[in-house]
Formats: C-alpha cells, structure tokens, sequence
C-alpha cells in the first residue's frame, strides 16, 4: 500500500510477458529512497509507457515483432493494474506511446516497422480500432542504423491537433495533423545527415522545441511557428563534454524540461550521464552547464517526479534519484538507488 507522503511511479522493463515486466513502484520525495510495491506480468517488453491525463489508464507499447499497444485500468485506490486489451500495431518494434491532450486517440511509433499508428480511445479508455497508419519511406546516411526508417517517437502538441515524430532512420522530425481519426502529413523539418532524431520536448510556452539526436549526440533547438506549428532550426548543441572522446557506444537518449522552462536534461548512454542546460528566456537559446553522472549504465529513460529526477539505467538494472536544485538546475544524487530488471521507462503518477 502507499505510504504517507509517498510519490507512485510505474516503470516499464525488457521482460517476457510470463514475469512481472511493469512495477509499481514507490518514492519518499524528502530522501530519494525508493522500493517496489507490486509487479504486472503479462507484457513482453512494454518498453514505453504512458499515463493519460485522468492518470485511470496506463497504455504500454510492447516492443517484439509482432508489436502490439495494450490499456490497462489503474484501480484508483491500490494504483493495479488490469488489462483492457491490447491491439496489434501492424510493425515490429513499437517502442513509444502517446495520448492526446483531448484524450480521445493513442498514437504509436514502430521503430523497425517504419510505420505510425492512431487508435481511438472508447469510454473506458480501452482502444478502438487501428484508425489511421502512415508508413516512413527512404534511408539515411549511416548504413548501420539508417538502412530504412525508424520512428522512435510520435509527440502530440499541446494544441492544434497535431503530432510530431521522430524518424532516426531518415533524419526528419515529420508532423501531421489528426481530424476524425486520419493522420495527415503537414510539415517535415530536416536534421543534419547522421543526427537521429530521437526524442522531443516542447518548452512550456510553446515558442520553441527541442530534439535529442541520438546518433550524434546533440540537441537541436527550433522556433515554433505559431499557429501553423512549422519548424525553423536555430541551432545544434552537443550533449557530450567538449573534452570528452566519444565512441561508437556514445548515444543521446532521453530529454525534458522542468516546468518553470529554465532547465533543459538529456541523458547520454555509454557517457552515462545527463546533462544541464539552462535555457535563455529571451532567444530560448541553451547552454550546457553541467553533467552528472547516472549512477549505472545506459540511462535510456528518466523522469521529472516533483523535485526530484529518476534515472533509468537499463543495462545496470538499477534507477537512481536525485533531488532538482530549484535555483540552478543541478542534480544532486540521494545516494539511493532500486533494484529493477531491464528498467527502460518511467511514468510518474502526478
């Protein structure tokens, strides 16, 4: 049961669907310290997972190759998880799920599949059928990760019915708008040869946009354009030291923002770190200004809980807390970490 005080997060796992492959788990937002409550089996892989906005249904992509999105209800008192149903998402791979700010479609990325998905949500928050799919086409520079297109994320905007997705494999973040189900391809934005767009993240007021790039390790800030939402680059920043060699193991990961949009995170796998950025209020322009290390390996996943920032390192099986400095930014580490197999998602609940 939930302890007084007690912040719930949900972590999603590389697991078979016969062990327990989302935990629930609990966090004491005073010290950092950390346990697990229960696990869910019954998923393989839900190695992207998300809350809607009642926070009574949890949606997780199931990364295999005949990849599936599934629902489940969140009892409102024990936060258990139980299945609604789940829907095949006609690619292999999907390893992100997103709900819209209406609440009335999920959309799912198929990273080896090439193909995007919107399902409408019923009632009770269980999926409908698959009502739109748009599939990516061409190749990128790199001949070992861009041998064809890999959408890794599909974010809506705050407004405008819109989602936006990254594509690693062709270097492009495409946007489309979604009417009555269809998703409609309206504008694409164009990354440097090489860079794999990843993940995004809009800053609260909405001007500006940024992308970590996975391959190259970099984030790339863009202008917003109003109400027509079109992109225009104004800049690229890497993730890494300056003095730092990096290698073929160095890739960007995750990336967000604090609520207040002064603070911009990415977390760097091989380096094993995330990195700081303060952002300009007048150009919002970043800066690096520090990185601080994750604890474990491969940080693939983090999260903002409150004050705090979790940090899921997939290839140490741990997740790592720290407490946000509310002045500057910097992570500071509790010294607590949770054991967690495989951890590769985190879903705070608010």
């Amino acid at each position: 049961m939930k302890r007084p005080d007690e912040m719930l997060f949900y972590v999603g796992t590389y697991s078979s669907a016969e062990h327990p492959s989302v935990y629930l788990c609990g966090l004491n937002p005073g010290s950092g310290e950390m346990r697990i409550i229960r696990g869910t089996a019954g998923i393989e892989n839900p190695s992207y997972i998300t809350l809607n906005r009642a926070e009574n249904v949890l949606y997780a992509a199931s990364e295999k190759d005949d990849g599936e999105v599934s629902a489940f209800t969140v009892d409102p008192e024990t936060k258990e998880l139980s299945l609604l149903g789940s829907r095949r998402t006609e690619g292999g791979a999907p390893c992100y799920v997103s709900v819209s700010p209406e609440g009335d479609y999920v959309f799912v990325s198929n990273y080896s599949g090439g193909n995007v998905n919107a399902f409408p949500v019923k009632e009770d928050g269980s999926l409908g059928e698959m009502s739109s799919q748009v599939r990516h086409a061409g190749k990128g520079f790199r001949q070992d990760r861009q041998e064809a297109p890999h959408p890794h994320s599909v974010t809506p905007a705050s407004s405008g019915r819109r989602v936006l997705v990254c594509d690693l494999g062709i270097d492009r973040i495409v946007s489309y708008f979604y009417e009555n189900g269809e998703l409609a391809r309206h504008h694409e934005a164009v990354l440097p040869k090489g860079a794999g767009p990843r993940h995004l993240v809009f800053h609260p007021s909405g001007k500006w946009l940024y992308c970590a790039n996975e391959l190259n390790c970099t984030v790339t800030i863009f202008a917003v354009g109003g109400q027509s939402g079109e992109l225009e680059v104004l800049g690229h920043l890497s993730t890494l030291p300056e003095q730092y060699a990096a290698g073929s193991g160095d890739t960007a990961a995750d990336i967000h923002i604090s609520a207040c949009g002064r603070f911009l995170y990415v977390s760097n796998r091989g380096h094993d770190s995330i990195v700081l950025f303060h952002i300009d209020e007048s150009s919002g322009l970043p800066k690096a200004m520090d990185w601080q290390s994750t604890g474990g390996r491969v940080p693939r996943n983090f999260a903002i809980a409150g004050d705090m920032l979790l940090a899921a390192n997939q290839n140490s099986g741990n997740i790592t807390s720290f407490t946000i400095d509310g002045e500057n930014g910097r992570l500071i580490p509790t010294g607590y970490e949770l054991e967690v197999p495989s951890p590769v998602c985190i879903a705070p609940l608010k």
